[in-house]
């Protein structure tokens, strides 16, 4: 049954137009990601999915009695008001924000109490009013029940506690908490009403991986007769909770019924598909529109009629569109400056923590030349607080760290601070680096998408994408050999993301990195500190750290993970299965890429002799263009063969 459709949608700023024409309809049960580089209108799509914008063009269709819920990017959280007395357990603290979802229910309770206790002062007597008062408690706890009475407030308190709210944050009043406090709050309401459309713009920010990983269980776990629909720049998981994309680029839309790894292959066979048929097609009607030509110029009565069948012929035909170019991503390198010692930085049994509150305690380790190295923990940990250790901007408790020789510390931080909300894009680059060329600052922010117009915007209205890519133009100007980056990856998206992690690749020199993105880990990480079980140390790549971690049965974040190296009969047999499948695929890929080439010479011969010597021969030429729509349908239908694959 279908939940949600739309159709012909348009939404269009003044007269820029965000997204046209887009059309797709889900069913109960499906997870549906929405991909497309930072400003391709994907929370403008969601906010039309909800209701908060109303499209310029095209309609919305929700099924009858559907709840919709939506999670914004760093929601605001509204504080919402009880209705019921002073036994109402809403309030403004963090527990009493999630019984506020349950308002209805909060009240049933409130009133449930009272008529208790008019039983209680109602004198014996009073059958009457006993009895009025019996049946409507009757009725009203009978309500309370099968609405969930009994037992939203353990849901609630349960998924505080995996969105990583424990029992310490309960009484806390929201207004205390940061502002990604207050989104994964938001979250957690939303989680608890279980809408039946769920859409979530960005809910992977501000979680650590021990939350992301009971996230992706939950999601993969909702209810089959709800849907999902979801942006999210993290690509394990969109793997693991989606089963199908849609794919938002240069305004428009396509749905690929399949999840994300899947849809990055079908997109480029699609792409392939789409560029054979085009051109393929400009063949065909480039040789009519000859033939017409030549038809025309010999004007005899039966040429002029075989000319008017073939214009007749392209009128008729359904042009392929020429795909247009994918949007520009950015593509840049990271200059070295220099050889560091062997011996990068010393961290000596540093502690460090705020009043009584000890984040990590005697943390020692050594750096070397040309590790990829990764901080990790639970949130809370000090993950980032570390960082401002390494840097110099916090002193710790205690301890202290050396760095080797020749280390010159290149820094990028998740909120982007140092930028100065006054400056625009250009001087923001220019004044940090002022024995640059207009030229040269103009070349560098072209390489992170800022061209014409966008050079002379004020830092202050940038988003959180455009700030993360000139914080990026602003490091790779500066030379260096260490690199120390707090959360690289927050605000990028997926296509920004893979050019840093190609360009961190290449780059000749030591990384320090705190980052819960785990495709990024698996790309660069060689080694791993877990400030969240004690300065604990890895030497590895992250799928040898996960192996590790469940070898030794260990607890927190990682413990939902399946180990990479997993052995037994039953693995062995799926994986021999898997090589017959792959190897028989493999063998009709080459057979239809044989038999598409030899129909393509084939056409390219018959083109030949239509405007050869079949050209004056019309019993001839009648004979070779029946043939030719044979080749053709059957080229079109090993294309799509192709594209399956």
């Amino acid at each position: 049954m279908i939940s949600i459709s739309t159709s012909d949608l348009a939404f269009r700023v003044g007269t820029r137009e965000i997204i046209a024409d887009v059309s797709f309809s889900l069913e109960e049960g499906d997870r549906l990601a929405i991909v497309g580089v930072n400003g391709s209108g994907k929370s403008t799509l969601l906010k039309m999915l909800c209701g908060e914008y109303e499209p310029d063009e095209g309609n919305v269709f929700i099924a009858k009695d559907k709840t919709v819920g939506m999670l914004h990017q760093d929601d605001a959280f509204n504080i919402l008001e009880g209705r019921g007395g002073k036994s109402s357990p809403i309030d403004g603290t963090v527990l009493g924000q999630m019984y506020a979802v349950f308002a209805e229910l909060c009240d049933m309770e409130v009133r449930l109490e009272a008529i208790q206790s008019q039983l209680d002062s109602t004198d014996a007597g009073d059958t009457e009013t006993l009895n009025r008062l019996s049946t409507e408690y009757t009725n009203l706890n009978n309500r309370y029940i099968r609405d969930g009475g009994l037992y939203y407030r353990s849901r609630c308190r349960s998924i505080l506690t995996s969105l990583g709210f424990g029992e310490e944050y309960w009484s806390l009043p929201v207004s205390s908490m940061s502002g990604g406090q207050r989104t994964r709050l938001a979250l957690a309401r939303l989680l608890s009403r279980e809408p039946d459309i769920l859409i979530l713009d960005e809910p992977t920010n501000h979680l650590d991986l021990d939350t992301m990983l009971w996230l992706e269980e939950h999601l993969a776990a909702y209810p089959k007769n709800k849907t999902v629909i979801l942006v999210s720049h993290d690509r394990l998981f969109l793997d693991r909770v989606t089963n199908k994309t849609l794919d938002i680029e240069n305004q428009r839309a396509k749905l690929y019924k399949v999840p994300y790894s899947k849809y990055v292959e079908e997109k480029e066979k699609f792409r392939r598909e789409q560029e054979k048929r085009y051109e393929l097609q400009q063949r065909e009607i480039a040789r009519l529109e000859a033939y017409i030509e030549q038809q025309r110029r010999w004007n005899r009565e039966r040429n002029i009629i075989a000319a008017e069948s073939r214009e007749k012929a392209i009128a008729r035909m359904e042009k392929v569109e020429k795909p247009k170019a994918a949007p520009k991503s950015i593509r840049f390198a990271l200059s070295s400056s220099g050889e560091s010692g062997n011996e990068v930085a010393k961290i000596k049994n540093v502690t460090m923590g705020f009043g009584d509150n000890i984040l990590f305690r005697g943390v020692s380790f050594m750096v070397k030349k040309r590790d990829r190295l990764f901080i990790t923990g639970h949130n809370g940990c000090g993950k980032s607080t570390f960082i401002k250790i390494l840097l110099g901007q916090l002193e710790p408790l205690g301890g202290e760290i050396e760095f080797g020789y020749n280390v010159t510390v290149g820094y990028y931080d998740q909120e982007n601070q140092n930028l100065d909300p006054a400056n625009t894009v250009l001087d923001e680059l220019w004044n940090t680096y002022p024995d640059l060329t207009q030229t040269e600052i103009r070349n560098t922010l072209a390489m992170f998408m800022f061209r014409g117009e966008d050079i002379e915007k004020s830092v202050s209205v940038l988003s959180g994408g455009e700030r993360a890519r000139l914080t990026l133009a602003k490091l790779i100007l500066s030379r260096m050999n260490l690199l120390i980056l707090d959360e690289p990856t927050n605000h990028l998206d997926i296509e920004s993301r893979e050019a840093l992690e190609n360009a961190l690749r290449e780059f000749d020199g030591t990384i320090i990195t705190v980052s819960h993105d785990r495709y990024f880990s698996r790309q660069l990480a060689t080694r791993f500190i877990d400030l969240g079980d004690g300065g604990r140390e890895f030497n590895g790549t992250y799928d040898e750290y996960m192996a590790w971690r469940a070898a030794r049965g260990a607890e927190g974040y990682f413990k939902d993970e399946k180990p990479a190296r997993e052995s037994g009969k039953e693995e062995y047999l799926e994986r021999k299965k898997s090589n017959a499948d792959r190897r028989k695929a493999e063998k009709r890929k080459a057979e239809v890429a044989r038999e598409i080439a030899k129909l393509e010479r084939e056409l390219v011969e018959i083109d030949d002799l239509l405007f050869g010597e079949a050209a004056t021969d019309y019993i001839r030429a009648a004979e070779l263009t029946d043939r030719k729509i044979v080749v053709e349908d059957r080229l079109m239908a090993l294309y799509e063969e192709e594209e399956e694959m």
